[in-house]
């Protein structure tokens, strides 16, 4: 059986396609911090392939034979929630399980059986890697994944027992511990049986550093990819390689989704002797995005958050409040993976870029009736002064009552033109979103084949449609905005331009916002419409 990509779970070198993990990882920073007996974090948005790099690491040490490496996912613990003893059992358990399955050792499964069954439930985890580093001739090196998955008491309990045997490290207790999950230590927040708010990096003082696994790089990408055509023969079209990056800036699952759905599920391309082009790469990309996969429903169910709302709706809205946006804040969505912070603040990549706000108007877009048919030519073009006459009229009627519906108010009236374009093109065209801090404004790129025999292959209408709020006087917005309208249409190579002005002001008329102008910016014409 030939590998493929990996789409769900750790990856394994003889089933799919990987890039080494072990080269993934600062391996000479983590064995000099295990050396100096450092107790540390390592963190990584989900699906990024953390287990498979800790696996990876466990497997590495033992076999260097200095250390006795284990592994253990201890996620179960969470349905214990605040109730300590059943949740440090569960923890205790998980890790028993763990060095059956990796060191063949019943070791743990025996103590606690014994000794212990008369623990305190606040003393149980300590007392157990006692024994255990006590009963090994090498210094024992512990990874905890999915800590973070805890909560209340049993976390609070789990960070304490460990940082009570830290001074009898090692030879009375592991080396060096690891805790892994999507969020570094000092997002830990849990209340005590107080309601005192306790963070991880108080309940967890020992950690000496946080180390945080990234995406794959562009070079790694293309890589992995090329696995597959070494493999079976099957070539990609070298246009898909930026696209794919710009995509996923490496995002590893997306990274492999992909490439699973050109390669597993995609047809006509099961047959490896058909090349993969850009046109099957961009139906693929399509495809997962409207399936809403269990990974990006992941991701957008964060959106509720109001540490992630706080920053996605400045995002989204474009606004230039950057001291509205703190730190912990930023920080946190960034280990989550939503965003990154360098160069500048913005969504971690393309196809997050264009998932979050589809997310946030879904149930608005199903439940608008406009049909694709009535804004399409005879010629199968669309009509875009027809359609925008209709949103004119739409977002008039309605835009109140839709906009209190958004948890993102922020950006409703960019959501609600989306949530309109989205129904009337979907299935159809395409629509690209860029958008970001501070740039006052969201441009729409909508792609339209106009050819139904060639598809995609045969000609495409290009539309840009670019979304500003009123900030300043009429006249310099809308001389700002129509260069930045047609600098975004020569970029595009789009033939048709459109300006979308809202004016939020709660004192101006309906007769006064809703208008339409040509106006001429170089040799484009523009259509500025207000709203």
């Amino acid at each position: 059986m030939e590998r493929f990509f990996n789409n769900a779970g750790p990856s394994v070198a003889a089933d799919h396609y990987v890039i080494d993990p072990l080269h993934r990882l600062d391996l000479s920073q983590i064995e000099d911090l295990i050396a100096q007996k450092r107790y540390f974090v390592l963190h990584a948005p989900r699906q990024t392939g953390k287990t498979t790099c800790l696996l990876a690491l466990m497997e590495h040490l033992n076999r260097q034979g200095c250390y006795q490496a284990l592994y253990a996912n201890i996620e179960a613990a969470q349905a214990a929630r605040g109730h300590v003893k059943r949740g440090i059992r569960a923890v205790a358990a998980a890790v028993a399980l763990a060095a059956r399955v990796y060191l063949h050792s019943i070791w743990i499964t025996d103590w606690l059986q014994a000794e212990g069954a008369d623990c305190d439930a606040e003393t149980l985890f300590t007392a157990l890697l006692q024994g255990w580093a006590m009963a090994t001739d090498k210094p024992v090196v512990l990874f905890l994944d999915e800590v973070d998955a805890l909560v209340g008491d049993t976390l609070i309990s789990l960070l304490r027992q460990i940082r009570a045997g830290y001074a009898q490290r090692p030879h009375a207790f592991p080396i060096s511990i690891v805790l892994c999950g999507v969020r570094d230590v000092r997002d830990y927040r849990m209340q005590s049986p107080g309601r005192e708010v306790i963070t991880g990096g108080s309940a967890f003082n020992i950690k000496a550093m946080s180390l945080r696994l990234g995406n794959l790089s562009e070079t790694e990408v293309r890589a992995l990819w090329q696995q597959h055509t070494q493999a079976t023969g099957q070539i990609f079209a070298d246009t898909i390689y930026p696209e794919l990056w710009q995509d996923t800036q490496g995002q590893p699952w997306l990274v492999n989704a992909l490439g699973y759905e050109l390669t597993q599920q995609t047809p006509h391309l099961k047959d490896r002797m058909v090349p993969v082009t850009l046109a099957d790469y961009r139906t693929a990309r399509e495809k997962l995005i409207q399936d809403r996969t269990t990974h990006l429903d992941q991701l957008t169910d964060k959106l509720c958050e109001g540490r992630v709302h706080r920053v996605i709706a400045a995002l989204l809205a474009g606004t230039d409040a950057h001291a509205d946006i703190a730190t912990d804040d930023a920080q946190y969505v960034a280990d989550l993976g939503l965003i990154t912070l360098t160069p500048s603040l913005q969504i971690a990549n393309r196809i997050y870029q264009e998932a979050i706000p589809r997310e946030l108007i879904w149930t608005s877009q199903l439940t608008i009736t406009h049909q694709t048919e009535w804004y399409v030519t005879p010629h199968n073009r669309l009509d875009m002064p027809k359609l925008l006459l209709a949103f004119q009229q739409f977002f008039r009627e309605q835009s109140d009552s839709w906009i209190e519906c958004f948890d993102y108010k922020e950006a409703g009236p960019q959501l609600l033109l989306q949530a309109f374009l989205q129904r009337v093109v979907n299935g159809g065209g395409r629509i690209t979103r860029e958008y970001g801090l501070g740039r006052r404004r969201t441009d729409l790129y909508l792609e339209w084949p106009v050819d139904r025999v060639a598809g995609w292959q045969g000609e495409i209408q290009r539309i840009v449609l670019e979304l500003k709020l009123r900030h300043a006087s009429l006249k310099t917005d809308v001389t700002r905005g129509l260069q930045q309208t047609a600098a975004y249409a020569d970029q595009c190579g789009a033939t048709e331009a459109h300006l979308l002005m809202f004016d939020r002001r709660p004192d101006i008329a309906w007769q006064d916002r809703i208008w339409h102008q040509e106006h001429a910016e170089g040799n484009r014409q523009i259509t500025v419409w207000g709203l």
